[in-house]
């Protein structure tokens, strides 16, 4: 059943929109119908007509650590550019899902605010960095997380705590429950603007020098094998630089598969099992992805 677009006349729908116009590999087919709802209410208007009609909902984020295949969403995405507003009170920072975690720290630093220097880089939105734990050079979302305001499926609005988020390695409660993350709130500490904006000035020219960010990519592939480095691995395997369709292993850090010319998301997903397969052969060490791999296969 598609979904009824015409009974929410004051909400932006687009139709069959293709998805590698949003995602950062620049790959992905089109949506059925796309939203980009712009208050509460209106979300949760596109929610509770989901539920009634039995369509599935899709939520995308920034779209920077995700691959959609080639045959796109069924159902209806949700997309929430619009939900962007970043309040500072005291040592809290409360964002919405659509505001990047790059501003968000941004806003910490200027308020003076410290602990989440870790993220000054990380390219997605605060809805999916909290949905998956995001993380870099050591630090995690849960390690300051606070609150967030989540829409469930059945159309209520919540506040989970850290408990009841129950994070891990890039994953969290929201995961499993089908929530939506609508704004969260970081618990920071008091610090020096200047020492704070060198750190993340610092971690920013480390991911410049070492991560391949001329090229669209979906960041970093696959989860950190225990006892190993993905990069290292696959160097070894002899698959850096490696090619199929328009998709590349990095030549500058090879735990990036990078879109060097044209690359659809089955040049992705056809590389990322190569790389499996052969690190399973030579090593026997098993590569889970990072990535969030969504939609369906090109028919």
């Amino acid at each position: 059943m598609k979904f009824p677009v015409e009974k929410l006349p004051n909400i932006e729908f687009k139709l069959n929109e293709p998805l590698s116009k949003y995602t950062f590999t620049k790959t992905g087919g089109p949506a059925d119908v796309l939203a980009f709802p712009k208050t509460r209410e209106e979300l949760v208007e596109i929610v509770d007509t989901a539920r009634v009609n039995q369509i599935p909902i899709t939520i995308i984020g920034n779209a920077s650590n995700l691959i959609i295949k080639d045959g796109g969403i069924q159902g209806i995405v949700i997309i929430l550019p619009n939900f962007h507003k970043i309040e500072v009170s005291e040592t809290k920072v409360t964002a919405e899902a659509g505001a990047t975690i790059i501003n968000t720290t941004i806003a910490a630093q200027k308020a003076g605010l410290t602990g989440i220097e870790f993220a000054a880089g990380i390219p997605g939105s605060v809805g999916g960095a909290v949905f998956m734990n995001a993380g870099a050079y050591g630090g995690e979302i849960k390690d300051v997380f606070e609150s967030a305001e989540v829409l469930l499926p059945d159309g209520h609005i919540t506040t989970l705590t850290h408990d009841d988020m129950e994070f891990s390695y890039r994953h969290s409660t929201v995961q499993d429950d089908g929530g939506i993350v609508i704004s969260a709130t970081f618990a920071l500490k008091r610090g020096n603007k200047e020492t704070i904006q060198e750190e993340m000035d610092r971690l920013n020219e480390l991911r410049r020098s070492k991560q391949p960010l001329e090229y669209p990519s979906c960041g970093s592939v696959f989860k950190r094998p225990k006892g190993h480095f993905t990069g290292p691995l696959i160097i070894k395997a002899g698959l850096q630089g490696k090619i199929i369709g328009g998709a590349q292993v990095s030549m500058k850090h090879a735990g990036f598969i990078v879109n060097i010319k044209h690359a659809t998301a089955t040049d992705y997903l056809n590389l990322i099992h190569l790389i499996q397969k052969t690190v399973k052969e030579k090593f026997d060490v098993e590569l889970h992805t990072e990535v969030r791999i969504i939609g369906e296969n090109k028919k």
